[in-house]
C-alpha cells in the first residue's frame, strides 16, 4: 500500500512587498488620511520598509490617543484609494502557480487588515487557498502551523521571525526594504532577488526532498524485486534501488506476454544489465483471465493482478522483501488506474508515489543520474490500443504491433521525427495518433496517404489519422461510465 513519506506541500506567503507592491496604494491612502487629520505624514519614510502594523508606523507622528482611530480610518479609506493602484510584484502569479504545479497548496499570512488583503487577492486574481490576516512577526507562526506550511516566503525580518517560530523554512525576497544582510542576520534560510527566482528554487527544493524520501523508502525495504517494464518510472525505481541497496539486493523482473511489444524487450534487458542487476523474464498469462480478454474499463486490473500474482512468489523465492512498481504520484492522482488497486491488494510497494515524485520529477532525476529512459516517450501495453468492449486476442495485438511498426517505417523513410505513436484498434477501423503538430502537418498529404496504406496492409480495413494527435489514455474518453472503474 502506498504511503506518503512527506507531508503535503503547503507554502505560506506574506502579502505586502512579497506578492504585491503596496507602496502606491499606501502612499495615496496616507495622503488622504494626512489631509483629513491636518498633519504631515512623511509618505516616503513610512513606505520605505512596509510590513510592520500600521499603528507602529503612525506612532512617531501622532499623539498616542489618535493612533487607534487614525488606523481605523486608514483602513476605511484604503479600498477606495489603494486597491485599484496596487500591482502584483514580478513573479507573483508564477510563484503561486509553481506551488500548484507541484500538487501543493498556498496560504497568505499577512499583517494587513483581512478584508483589504482579500480585496487585493480578488482584484489581482492571485490563486491562494487560504488567507490569514492581521498577524505579525512571531504571531504568524500559529497560522503557518495551522495550515501545515513547510515554507514561508516574505520580505521582512519579522517574516523571518514568524517562519523561525513556526519551525518552517524561511525564504526571503529582496523586494521589500530589508537588505540581504539584515535578512540573513535574522536567520532566514534562503534569499532570492525576487519571486521570479522562486519557481526554480522551489522545484529544486522539492525534488531534493522527494529524492531523499525515495531513498529512505528503499532503504527501509532492504531488498526489492522491481516490476520493470523498461519505461521511465520503473527504470528510476531500479536505478535508485541499486544506488541505495546495492546490486545484490535488487532484481529486475519483466513479464513477457503478447501484450508487451517485442521492441521493448531488448532495451529493457540491456538497461537492467547495464545497472548490474539480475534480470528475470517470467511469462505472464493475462489472456487466460476472462476479465482481461473481455476488455472492459477494468482490464488493467486483471493485467496487474496477473503480473503481481507472478512476481510476488518470485520475490519470495529469491529472498526479496517486496515487489516495487513504477507507480508515480501523478498516477495516484489521475483517478483512473484500476491496475494500482490490483497491485495494492497484492502488497506491492510504490516508492515513487510514496516519495511524492511526479512524472516530470522522475524524468528530471533520471536525467541527472544518467538513466537513459529520462527522455523516453510514454509507453503502454498493446492492449491499451484496443477499444473497450473488443475482445483482447493474440491476433488483435499482433495486428496493432505490425501497424505501428509499419507507420514508424513510413515516417522514418520520409525523414519525419516521431516521438509518440499509437494505432488505436476500433474494430475493423484504426485511428492513428501521432504528435499533435505532426498530425496537423500530415493532414491530406502524400506521407499521410502512405501511413494509412501501411495500416491497412497490416490488417485493418479502414484507417484515419486523429487530427487531435496523441493523447495518453485516449481510449478512456470512449468509456460511457468511467467512474465505475475508478
Amino acid at each position: 500500500m502506498s504511503r506518503d513519506l512527506l507531508p503535503p506541500l503547503v507554502v505560506g506567503f506574506d502579502l505586502d512587498m512579497t506578492l504585491i507592491d503596496t507602496v502606491p496604494g499606501f502612499r495615496a491612502t496616507l495622503g488622504v488620511l494626512a489631509t483629513e487629520l491636518g498633519v504631515e505624514l512623511p509618505a516616503e519614510e513610512m513606505t520605505r520598509r512596509l510590513g510592520p502594523p500600521l499603528e507602529q508606523l503612525l506612532a512617531p507622528y501622532l499623539p498616542a490617543e489618535q493612533i487607534g482611530p487614525a488606523g481605523d480610518r486608514f483602513r476605511e479609506l484604503y479600498p477606495d484609494h489603494a486597491v485599484a493602484t496596487v500591482p502584483p510584484l514580478p513573479g507573483a502569479h508564477e510563484a503561486l502557480a509553481a506551488v500548484r504545479e507541484l500538487g501543493g497548496g498556498t496560504v497568505v499570512v499577512t499583517g494587513k487588515y483581512t478584508p483589504n488583503a482579500q480585496r487585493h487577492l480578488d482584484r489581482l486574481a492571485l490563486d491562494v487557498d487560504h488567507l490569514e490576516g492581521w498577524v505579525w512577526g512571531v504571531g504568524k507562526a500559529e497560522a503557518l502551523r495551522t495550515h501545515g506550511a513547510s515554507v514561508y516566503v516574505g520580505d521582512h525580518v519579522h517574516d523571518v521571525e514568524g517562519a523561525r517560530a513556526a519551525g518552517v523554512l524561511s525564504v526571503s525576497v529582496l523586494t521589500g526594504g530589508c537588505t540581504r544582510e539584515e535578512l540573513l542576520d535574522a536567520g532566514t534560510d534562503v534569499v532570492l532577488e525576487s519571486l521570479e527566482a522562486f519557481p526554480g528554487w522551489l522545484a529544486e527544493h522539492v525534488l531534493e526532498q522527494r529524492r531523499v524520501a525515495l531513498e529512505q523508502r528503499l532503504r527501509e525495504l532492504g531488498s526489492v524485486l522491481v516490476a520493470f517494464s523498461g519505461g521511465a518510472d520503473s527504470a528510476l525505481v531500479l536505478a535508485a534501488a541499486v544506488r541505495v541497496l546495492g546490486r545484490d539486493r535488487v532484481v529486475a523482473a519483466t513479464g513477457y506476454s503478447h501484450a508487451l511489444p517485442a521492441a521493448e524487450r531488448d532495451p529493457a534487458r540491456a538497461l537492467a544489465e547495464q545497472l548490474g542487476v539480475r534480470v528475470l523474464t517470467p511469462a505472464t498469462h493475462e489472456l487466460d483471465r476472462v476479465g482481461y480478454r473481455a476488455n472492459a474499463g477494468d482490464r488493467c486490473y486483471f493485467c496487474k493482478a496477473e503480473l503481481l500474482d507472478t512476481l510476488v512468489p518470485l520475490a519470495a523465492e529469491h529472498g526479496l522483501a517486496a515487489v516495487a512498481t513504477g507507480t508515480n504520484a501523478d498516477d495516484v492522482r489521475a483517478g483512473f488506474r484500476p491496475g494500482i488497486r490490483a497491485a495494492d491488494e497484492r502488497g506491492a510497494v510504490t516508492p515513487l508515489a510514496d516519495a511524492g515524485l511526479t512524472k516530470a520529477q522522475v524524468r528530471e532525476l533520471s536525467r541527472r543520474w544518467g538513466v537513459p529512459t529520462w527522455s523516453k516517450p510514454a509507453a503502454a501495453c498493446l492492449s491499451s490500443r484496443v477499444a473497450y468492449g473488443l475482445e483482447i486476442t493474440p491476433t488483435r495485438l499482433a495486428r496493432v504491433e505490425r501497424a505501428e511498426a509499419a507507420v514508424r517505417a513510413v515516417l522514418e523513410g520520409a525523414g519525419v521525427i516521431l516521438r509518440d505513436l499509437r494505432v488505436r484498434d476500433l474494430g475493423e477501423a484504426a485511428s492513428v495518433e501521432v504528435d499533435a503538430p505532426l498530425a496537423r502537418r500530415l493532414a491530406g498529404g502524400e506521407t499521410a496517404a502512405r501511413v494509412l496504406a501501411a495500416v491497412r496492409e497490416a490488417g485493418f480495413h479502414e484507417a484515419s489519422i486523429d487530427p487531435r494527435g496523441f493523447r495518453s489514455g485516449s481510449m478512456n474518453e470512449r468509456l460511457s461510465q468511467p467512474e465505475r472503474y475508478r
